[in-house]
C-alpha cells in the first residue's frame, strides 16, 4: 500500500466576491482543501476587514449538494450527469430550434447579481446574449440599483458612472434607505464601514440616517429619523426648497458644468416642509433641521440606497438626492459624492445605457440598457402571441425567490418548452430547468473586480488568480458562456473566426488591456496583469480625486439635468399624494386603515438567496425563524392583539405567508419588515440546509403590477399589507 502525503500548506492572497466591499482574504491551503480563510491585513484598501461571510466561500467550495458536472432532466423526472460537449451541444440546438420555430424573442435571459462579481461573466456573457439576438433579457438591475443608472445616464452621460460618498473625508453624512453595517455598502464599495463611521464622529461629524426602521447603522449613527416607506421623494423636494427659502445654496463651482441648475427651484417651490410633513411622518422642523445642519457641516454627502429605490417615486428620489448635493456644493468635491478613477476602467469601452428604445409587448415598459423591467417577465411567458417567451437562460439568479410575485413566476416556468440554467445549485429557480451547467466557485477562477473599483471609496487595483487550478471536468463561467455563442453562431451560418482570438485571451487578457491602456502607474512601471501577479496583496492608488468636466461622457462635458424627463414624474407624485379624492393615509400607499406598509431588510450573514445552504452562515436560527419574523411595532402588534413570537398571517393583493411575529420599538409604527432572500420551501430545490431553515419569500406578498413608472424599476417598499394571527 502507498501512502500519499499531503503537500505542503500554501498560503493565497485572494478577493472575497461575497459583496461590494472587495475585501482581501489570505486563503491557506492543503493539497485542494481549504483550511481557512481570514484578512489579509497587507491588504492596502481593506487592511485585514472581513465580515463572517468570507468563510462562506469555503463552504460553497466544499458543499457536497453543489453541481459540479452538467446535469439533465430525465424524462423520469429525475436528474442525470452528462458530458460538456453534450450539454452545450444540446442547450445550443434547442435554443436555436425554439427560435426558428417562434422567432428570436422567443428565448429569453435573467443574470442574478453573482454576475458583477465575475469578470468572465461581465467581460464574456455578452457574446452569448448577443448571439441570442433577442430583446427578451431581465436581470436583478430592476429590482434594486436601475434608478441609480438612469440618473448617471442622464446626468452624466454613462449608466455606471455613479458618484460615490467620499466617507473618508466627509464630515457629514446622511443615508437614506441604506444600512450598510448590514451590506458592507452598496453602490459603495467599503471595507471597515463601521469605523470608518466613527471616524466621522470622532472627527467631530455627523452620521444621520433616514429609515422606516432603526437598522445596525441607525444604532450607531449621531441621529436616526423615521420616514414613512415611499415617502422620500417628497423629503427631498421638501429639503431642496429649503435650501432655496433659507438661502442655503452653495452651487457656484458647479454652475460651469450645469448652468441652468438653479432652475430647480422652480420645481420645488410647492412642496414646503409644511406641507410635506404628515405625509413623510417627520415634522416641519425636523425638516428644516436636516438641511440647515447639512448645510453647516462643511463637505457633507447624502447618499440614497436600496430602500430609496425599490419605491413608486424611486428614480425620481435618486434624482433629487444628486440634485441635493450638487445644490449644496458637495459633487465633485472632497468630502462630498466624488467620481472613481479606476485602474482597469471599461466604461469607455461599454455601452453608456440606452433607454427606452424598445418596450415590452404585454404592458408597454420600457427597456433600459438593453433589458427590460423583470416585474414583466412572467406576463411575457404567461401570454400567448408572437413574441411569447418559450425558453429561458438563468444565469446565477435565483428569480422565483427575489422578484415580484415569486408565485406567479413559479408557476410561468412551468409554462416554458425549455430552461437552462448556469448555476451550481438546484434552486427554487434552477429546479425548473432542463439542463444545469455548473460553473466553478469563486475560488477557482481568476478574479478582478471590474464593476466595484467603479464604486469604490478609493482608488486601488488587485488581481487575484485562481487558488486552485481548474479540473479538466470543470468549465468557468466564461467558458460556458463563450461556448454557447461560438456553437449559436456557427448555428445561424455566422462566422465565428473570432472565437479563436477570444479563447486565447481569456478574460484576463482584457484586464490586462486596459490596466495598460489606463491612467496608472506604480513606481514607474505600466500596470499590468504581471504586475499585480507580483503584488499580490493589490495596490493602492490613492484617495477619490475631482474629476469634472473629464468624468462627464456627454459629448459638449456638461451635466444633463433632464428636467423634462425627471421632473414630469412631478404629476404622478402629485396624483398619488395630494389628489383631492385620496386621504392621506391612501396616498401614502395604505389600501385601508388597517394596512401596515412592507418594506424588506438584510442580515450580515445573509446574501439574498444563495448563502443559505451553509451551516455557519444560518447556524443560530430555528427553522430560518430567528432571521426571518415580521417585525412589528408594539402598537401595532396591541392593535392587532399579537404576541411576540406568534405566528402571523402577512396577505397582500398578489398572497399570503405565514411567519412569527418579531415585535420591536426599532420599526415605525404602520410599517412592517420581513428579510429578503428566504422562502426555501419548494419541491424539487436540492439544498438541504437552507430547506431546513426555509424561512417565507417577502417576494410571494410583492407586486408584480406596482412599479416606478419612469423607471420600471420595481416596487418593494411600501406594499400595502394586512396582518392576523395564524
Amino acid at each position: 500500500m502507498t501512502l500519499i502525503m499531503p503537500t505542503e500548506k500554501q498560503k493565497h492572497y485572494s478577493t472575497c466576491t461575497l459583496c461590494e466591499a472587495m475585501c482581501g482574504i489570505e486563503v491557506t491551503t492543503q493539497d485542494r482543501n481549504i483550511l481557512s480563510i481570514v484578512g489579509d491585513k497587507a491588504n492596502p484598501f481593506s487592511e485585514g476587514h472581513v465580515c463572517p461571510k468570507a468563510m462562506a466561500l469555503k463552504d460553497l467550495y466544499e458543499d457536497p449538494e453543489r453541481i459540479r458536472t452538467p446535469i439533465e432532466k430525465t424524462a423520469e423526472g429525475g436528474w442525470q450527469e452528462v458530458s460538456w460537449d453534450y450539454a452545450l451541444d444540446k442547450v445550443a440546438t434547442n435554443l436555436f430550434d425554439i427560435q426558428q420555430k417562434h422567432g428570436v424573442e422567443s428565448v429569453a435571459t435573467y443574470l442574478g447579481n453573482p454576475n458583477a462579481h465575475n469578470m468572465g461573466s461581465i467581460l464574456f456573457g455578452p457574446y452569448f446574449y448577443r448571439s441570442l439576438k433577442s430583446h427578451n433579457r431581465y436581470s436583478a438591475t430592476s429590482v434594486d440599483q436601475l434608478p441609480h443608472h438612469i440618473v448617471s445616464r442622464q446626468l452624466f452621460g454613462h449608466q455606471s458612472q455613479i458618484p460615490i460618498p467620499d466617507i473618508d473625508h466627509t464630515q457629514h453624512f446622511m443615508i437614506i434607505g441604506g444600512n450598510p453595517l448590514a451590506s458592507n455598502g452598496s453602490i459603495m464599495t467599503v471595507p471597515h464601514i463601521k469605523r470608518r463611521l466613527k471616524a466621522i464622529q470622532a472627527r467631530g461629524g455627523k452620521v444621520v440616517v433616514i429609515d422606516p426602521k432603526k437598522s445596525e447603522t441607525a444604532d450607531m449613527s449621531s441621529e436616526h429619523h423615521f420616514i414613512k416607506p415611499g415617502t422620500d421623494a417628497l423629503l427631498m423636494l421638501a429639503m431642496i426648497h429649503t435650501l432655496f427659502d433659507k438661502q442655503l445654496i452653495a452651487a457656484d463651482a458647479l454652475l460651469g458644468f450645469a448652468a441652468d441648475l438653479l432652475s430647480v427651484e422652480k420645481y420645488v417651490v410647492d412642496y414646503p416642509p409644511k406641507r410635506v410633513a404628515n405625509l413623510t411622518g417627520m415634522s416641519e422642523s425636523q425638516i428644516i433641521a436636516l438641511v440647515e445642519s447639512f448645510c453647516a457641516a462643511g463637505p457633507a454627502v447624502c447618499y440614497g440606497r436600496m430602500g430609496a429605490s425599490v419605491q413608486a417615486f424611486g428614480t425620481l428620489t435618486q434624482y433629487l438626492i444628486m440634485l441635493f448635493n450638487m445644490l449644496t456644493g458637495n459633487l465633485d468635491r472632497q468630502g462630498g459624492m466624488m467620481f472613481t478613477q479606476p485602474a482597469a476602467d471599461l466604461l469607455p469601452h461599454s455601452g453608456r445605457g440606452s433607454i427606452a428604445n424598445f418596450f415590452t409587448r404585454v404592458r408597454n415598459l420600457p427597456a433600459f440598457a438593453g433589458e427590460f423591467p423583470v416585474s414583466a417577465l412572467a406576463e411575457e411567458m404567461l401570454t400567448d402571441g408572437e413574441g411569447q417567451i418559450k425558453a429561458i437562460v438563468i444565469g446565477a439568479g435565483n428569480p422565483i425567490l427575489t422578484t415580484p410575485n415569486g408565485q406567479q413566476l413559479d408557476k410561468a416556468f412551468e409554462n416554458l418548452d425549455f430552461v437552462v440554467a448556469v448555476d451550481f445549485y438546484i434552486t427554487e429557480t434552477s429546479r425548473h430547468a432542463d439542463i444545469i451547467l455548473p460553473p466553478v466557485t469563486a475560488l477557482e477562477r481568476d478574479h478582478y473586480d471590474i464593476v466595484f473599483h467603479n464604486f469604490a471609496v478609493r482608488n486601488s487595483t488587485k488581481f487575484s488568480p485562481a487558488i486552485f487550478p481548474p479540473a479538466e471536468t470543470t468549465k468557468t463561467d466564461w467558458q460556458i458562456y463563450l461556448g454557447l455563442a461560438e456553437r449559436l453562431d456557427k448555428l445561424n451560418g455566422l462566422p465565428t473566426d473570432k472565437y479563436q482570438t477570444l479563447w486565447q485571451k481569456e478574460p484576463k487578457g482584457v484586464v490586462d488591456d486596459l490596466l495598460k491602456s489606463g491612467r496608472y502607474r506604480h513606481e514607474g512601471e505600466v500596470l499590468s496583469i504581471d504586475l499585480l501577479l507580483k503584488k499580490p496583496h493589490g495596490i493602492d492608488l490613492g484617495p477619490l480625486q475631482p474629476d469634472l468636466p473629464e468624468a462627464i461622457y456627454h459629448n459638449d462635458k456638461k451635466i444633463d439635468l433632464s428636467f423634462d424627463y425627471f421632473m414630469a414624474d412631478l404629476t404622478r407624485l402629485d396624483k398619488h399624494f395630494f389628489a383631492s379624492e385620496f386621504s392621506i393615509s391612501e396616498a401614502s400607499g395604505l389600501a385601508t386603515d388597517e394596512s401596515l406598509q412592507l418594506i424588506g431588510r438584510r442580515h450580515l450573514k445573509t446574501n439574498n438567496s444563495w448563502l443559505h445552504n451553509s451551516q455557519r452562515m444560518v447556524k443560530g436560527t430555528n427553522n430560518g425563524w430567528s432571521r426571518c419574523t415580521a417585525q412589528i411595532h408594539p402598537d401595532d402588534a396591541s392593535k392587532h392583539n399579537i404576541q411576540d413570537q406568534q405566528l402571523i398571517t402577512v396577505t397582500s393583493r398578489v398572497g399570503k405567508v405565514t411567519l412569527p411575529a418579531e415585535i420591536t420599538e426599532k420599526i415605525m409604527p404602520g410599517v412592517i419588515s420581513i428579510p429578503h432572500g428566504w422562502g426555501h420551501n419548494k419541491k424539487g430545490s436540492q439544498w438541504h440546509t437552507a430547506e431546513q431553515h426555509a424561512g417565507v419569500s417577502v417576494n410571494d406578498l410583492t407586486d408584480e403590477m406596482v412599479i416606478d413608472e419612469l423607471s420600471g424599476n420595481a416596487v418593494l417598499n411600501g406594499v400595502p399589507v394586512t396582518i392576523e394571527a395564524a
